[in-house]
């Protein structure tokens, strides 16, 4: 998803988040000055370097021979998410095990067909590599550079959930913030890494800030929570149920329109 141009300290503000969220209690024996929304001193802060070094344990950094960084299969990450994946599967093997349920507007059976939405990056896609690359430091310019040579590693596991769950009759859909000009990468991308599911238009939507679809009521203004509940709200309106919305943002997530949400872990940027 594209994000906006943000200084290094700024890519970092969602793990900074995440680390004072995470050390809550702590702060609540005697430090609750981390609470104050603009720190009265450097204690409330966490050092920048020290977050960056968390995030690398965290996801298992692997320094490949041409020095490309990489997460590992076996890191707290792929842990973490697998074991999200795995409840995942189970609610998924009951939801699309029932029949003749409605949701959406009915489709030519007269049941809605179920159907499943998922982000790309850092849901569907990991960017950890590019993170790395770029030194947490996004801008746009960095992001095309990547997507047009460089395919992104799945996120580990999902490209066989999001299999599985097509192959049980769960219809795929991506709804990304990542830029209209950028699909034909993205879509390369998706194909490249093992993900065995219709990549048409019909099944990817990106984000054109220039030509909005005319579903979308907030046009041009839409925020990353507009554009994909409304996203999500047209699917809907073509006969599907969306049984399950999965994303990394919480923002991927708002706004309805999915009967149940499943957040996969991200320290290394917040989209709001």
């Amino acid at each position: 998803m594209p994000r906006p141009a943000l200084s290094r300290r700024a890519r970092l503000g969602g793990a900074v988040a995440a680390a004072l969220v995470a050390g809550s209690t702590l702060f609540a024996a005697g430090q609750a000055t981390a609470e104050h929304s603009v720190p009265r001193t450097d204690k409330e802060i966490p050092n920048v370097t020290l977050v960056e070094d968390k995030i690398k344990a965290y996801y298992g950094d692997t320094v490949a021979a041409d020095g490309e960084h990489y997460a590992s299969p076996t890191s707290n990450y792929a842990r973490q998410v697998r074991g999200i994946e795995a409840k995942a599967r189970t609610y998924l093997a009951g939801a699309l095990a029932k029949k003749g349920e409605t949701g959406g507007k009915a489709g030519k059976g007269g049941n809605a067909k179920p159907a499943i939405v998922l982000d790309m990056d850092d849901t569907t896609l990991l960017t950890y590599n590019y993170e790395l690359k770029v030194g947490f430091n996004f801008t746009p310019k960095s992001q095309d550079e990547y997507l047009e040579h460089t395919d992104m590693a799945p996120v580990f596991g999902m490209n066989d959930l999001v299999n599985w769950a097509h192959s049980k009759g769960a219809e795929v859909f991506f709804v990304t913030g990542r830029k209209e000009a950028q699909r034909d990468w993205s879509v390369r991308n998706l194909k490249n890494v093992g993900y065995d599911v219709p990549l048409d238009r019909a099944h990817v939507f990106l984000k054109d800030k220039d030509h909005p679809a005319d579903y979308l009521p907030c046009g041009t203004t839409c925020s990353t929570i507009g554009f994909k509940s409304g996203t999500r709200k047209h699917i809907e309106s073509l006969g599907y149920r969306i049984v399950a919305n999965f994303g990394d943002q919480y923002s991927d997530l708002a706004g309805g329109a999915a009967q149940r949400t499943f957040k996969l872990p991200n320290p290394m940027y917040y989209l709001p």
